[in-house]
């Protein structure tokens, strides 16, 4: 059941970004972890994404590399190409620029001018000083790279003191938020660019010897730009499929007793989960086998503390109330039967948010996996007519009473079916429809996006009005047809020797990780042999999954789904049929583990537990993660650190409890289990114990996260110096005085420069199983011994505690 890891500074995307690039998914039990986004029904779509092989298909996950959005706009990409790098930079869309005050404009001009003189001045030191220092790496890329390092430094910090604000004060000082933006990163540009290479490609028309499905991907992204049409239909495509539903009484009288089919309707033909969410995927404990799951279900905002703590989160809650009272308007309620209509349906989701079981009460996952048949779902939860509803969301699959099932919220399936029983039918009926509403209002016209917007103003802090249409279309294209565009994206990006170049680094971090695992000091000998056996099985996929490169295999794919250029409404609505019947068809096959969960474009990576594999979409094998032509320093601390943190989600807190074949089952020594939880509890207390604008982190809640930033530092330095071990100490970068070890540790932590609103952190500190970028930094280098020999640090420095946390 664990979830994906994906590798990214706020593991679960935010619900504003999810709302604003309606790419995510909600978190499905079993699917590869990804340091992580998953769409919610906060957003439109809920089912799978893309395709992730010829034969089967995942939830993907839409997801961003940190806590920065997945940008509007940046500079030109600043980093020199490389065989690992999308080297194609098409025209920027729309900016911000006119809505910038003069004072911004001024101040953004002098920074561009201060980089230019930082730039050519390095440029001059190689130029007259290139034989007199032979120790300093003086080509082109060495002299940009070291530019942008030095850009981003503070001198005035004391690394030992403060080694976030050393590594990123001064990007921190030259990088306020943009406009339009809760967050904000130094790689947001990457997005950027793989954005634009992307609409540069669905905007073709004109290319030759196209495959079908990629002629899907650019139809799909037209009908999408067709605002027009959108503008014409209005709410008429929902309004007349709320109609189809049975209506509800925000429009016109209702008494029906139709509860059974509406909530089968809705779950089979829009993938929304009002009460409970029903998918397929591997069982946890027979890898080979895919299997039907239950778990509770999301809510409309971000998590349950939304609802339940008013006194911190009224402005957000009665925000929430305004953008639902303008929808009912929208679709033709009056005022105020809309505002009383969507009161009750908050008061219904407070209500639910009681009985949500809090994400880090649900780590433990032997203590969750309830596996029964069908026929025990009605004991269960016989609020739900079962066996009707499992046959529709999963047709054409025949399905009897004895078709095996895992529920991982028993308790909560309990309780929510009391709530089913003794709510009045018109509430749980207009409950229902709003879920449905809330999922299309991304594709009705701009009425609803600009209710939408005012939204998300709210819950992130920052105006949403900057980003153009475009963006969204891409993002969505990427979500639905994602392997038709990243076989278009491979094409036009990747060469074709990235992936044995990253294939190799993944073998030096691994093994990095073995050998460390020998010097672990609390696990029994059997225990490390098993744990040395995992992660020799380890699989890793790189780049892109080979089916797309093949025409007719990536066309069979997606032959079921039917795209045309003027509908967008019809477009998704053929996709929710499409995604249905391949996740049905999934049940009845054994899993595939070259089956991806991100699409190549991904700015991103992740590890998947039942398959014991770590995936690196081609979009993350670029600047500022990997360059060929960069220090190895830099490039152990970019992607490197990326790698070891995914093969340390196999050993965290979760992906310990699963094997080298992906089961979950008691491999470890008691005695070991007992010592891991004695370790692991120091971070829980290190982590408790930073607080960001007055707010606590929860050290429970991102220990997964906290051990694969510990482990994933260490394995990656640690085969840093296994290669000067090999090849000799590298050339330094000019201008900084750092050794390359320092550079190292510098390069790891520039990749998480962040900022971002007040919003923005109130909601990652309560929903996100990443620690923020800051405590992604310090707590991680104040744990390693060879940062603080490298820079020196005293005994009694900050960065440097005498206690510190030390699993792998």
């Amino acid at each position: 059941m664990t979830q994906p890891v994906f590798f990214q500074v706020s593991g679960v995307e935010s619900f504003s970004q999810r709302c604003e690039h309606r790419g995510a998914e909600s978190l499905r039990r079993n699917q590869p972890r990804i340091t992580h986004c998953p769409r919610s029904e906060n957003t439109r779509r809920d089912g799978d994404r893309g395709a992730p092989s010829e034969d089967t298909m995942s939830t993907y996950k839409r997801a961003t590399l940190d806590e920065d959005d997945l940008v509007d706009s940046a500079a030109d990409d600043i980093y020199p190409s490389s065989p690992m790098q999308v080297t194609l930079l098409h025209g920027r869309g729309p900016s911000c620029w006119p809505d910038r005050t003069q004072r911004e404009k001024k101040l953004m001009v002098l920074l561009g001018l201060l980089s230019v003189g930082l730039f050519i001045s390095l440029i001059m030191t190689g130029v007259f000083y290139k034989q007199a220092h032979p120790g300093l790496c003086l080509t082109e890329p060495c002299i940009t790279v070291a530019s942008v390092v030095m850009g981003a430094l503070d001198r005035s910090v004391d690394p030992c003191r403060d080694f976030y604000n050393f590594a990123c004060g001064g990007w921190v000082k030259k990088n306020p938020l943009p406009e339009g933006k809760s967050r904000w990163g130094p790689f947001s540009d990457l997005w950027e660019h793989n954005m634009n290479v992307m609409k540069h490609l669905l905007e073709n028309t004109t290319m030759s010897g196209l495959s079908q499905a990629e002629e899907k991907a650019q139809r799909y992204y037209q009908a999408c730009m067709n605002e027009a049409k959108i503008e014409e239909l209005g709410a008429q495509p929902l309004q007349e499929l709320i109609q189809q539903l049975g209506g509800w009484a925000l429009t016109a009288a209702w008494d029906k007793d139709n509860f059974q089919e509406v909530l089968r309707a809705v779950s089979a033909n829009f993938h929304t989960s009002p009460f409970f969410t029903v998918f397929v995927s591997t069982d946890s404990k027979n890898s080979n086998s895919n299997i039907i799951q239950v778990d509770q279900s999301s809510l409309g905002l971000p998590s349950r503390d939304y609802y339940l703590n008013k006194t911190a989160n009224e402005k957000y809650l009665t925000a929430y109330l305004t953008f639902l009272t303008e929808l009912g308007v929208l679709l033709g309620g009056s005022e105020e039967t809309s505002r009383t209509l969507m009161g009750e349906i908050v008061d219904f989701e407070t209500t639910l948010a009681n009985i949500t079981v809090p994400q880090e009460e649900r780590r433990d996952e032997e203590l969750i996996y309830n596996k029964m048949e069908a026929k025990d779902l009605k004991t269960l939860v016989p609020a739900v007519d079962w066996m009707p509803y499992l046959r529709q969301v999963f047709t054409p699959v025949q399905l009897n009473e004895s078709e095996p099932v895992v529920v991982y919220a028993k308790e909560y399936l309990g309780k929510v079916s009391d709530l089913i029983t003794t709510t009045n039918k018109s509430l749980l009926n207009n409950y229902m429809i709003m879920k449905v509403v809330r999922k299309m209002v991304s594709v009705l016209d701009q009425r609803f996006q600009d209710a939408e917007q005012r939204f998300l103003e709210v819950m992130s802090g920052t105006k949403k009005s900057c980003t153009p249409r475009w963006k969204l279309c891409v993002s969505d294209t990427d979500s639905a047809l994602g392997f038709a565009l990243g076989a278009m994206f491979v094409k036009d990006t990747f060469a074709e020797d990235s992936k044995s170049i990253a294939e190799d680094m993944v073998g030096e971090i691994k093994s990095a990780f073995e050998d460390g695992i020998k010097y672990v000091n609390w696990m029994d000998a059997e225990t490390k042999k098993a744990a040395k056996e995992k992660a020799d099985a380890l699989y890793n996929m790189v780049g892109y999954p080979e089916f797309i490169m093949n025409a007719t295999k990536l066309d069979k794919v997606y032959n079921d789904f039917e795209v045309v250029s003027e509908h967008y409404f019809q477009n998704v609505m053929q996709y929710y049929n499409f995604s249905g019947r391949v996740t049905a068809d999934q049940l009845r096959k054994t899993p595939n583990r070259n089956q991806w969960s991100m699409t190549p474009p991904t700015v991103n990576a992740y590890y998947n537990p039942t398959k014991n594999e770590m995936v690196l979409p081609a979009g993350i094998l670029q600047a500022p993660f990997y360059s060929r032509s960069w220090p190895k320093a830099l490039n152990f601390g970019g992607i490197g650190v990326v790698m070891g943190h995914e093969l340390t989600h196999a050993f965290d807190d979760q992906g310990r409890e699963y094997d080298k074949d992906g089961n979950l089952r008691p491999w470890w020594k008691n005695s070991s289990v007992e010592a891991f939880k004695r370790q692991t509890q120091c971070m829980v207390e290190q982590y408790g114990n930073y607080s960001i604008n007055q707010e606590p982190l929860n050290g429970r809640q991102t220990l997964g996260e906290n051990i694969a930033d510990n482990g994933g530092l260490k394995a990656a330095y640690k085969a840093y110096v296994n290669w000067i071990k090999r090849n000799g100490e590298e050339a330094t970068l000019p201008a900084l005085g750092m050794t390359n070890h320092q550079l190292f540790f510098v390069g790891f932590a520039q990749v998480w420069c962040s900022v971002r609103t007040p919003e923005s952190v109130h909601e990652g500190v309560i929903t996100d199983p990443h620690s923020p970028s800051r405590f992604r930094v310090i707590g991680t280098i104040s744990n390693s011994h060879e940062f603080s020999k490298h820079f020196g640090c005293s005994a009694d420095a900050p960065m440097n505690p005498k206690h510190k946390c030390d699993l792998w």
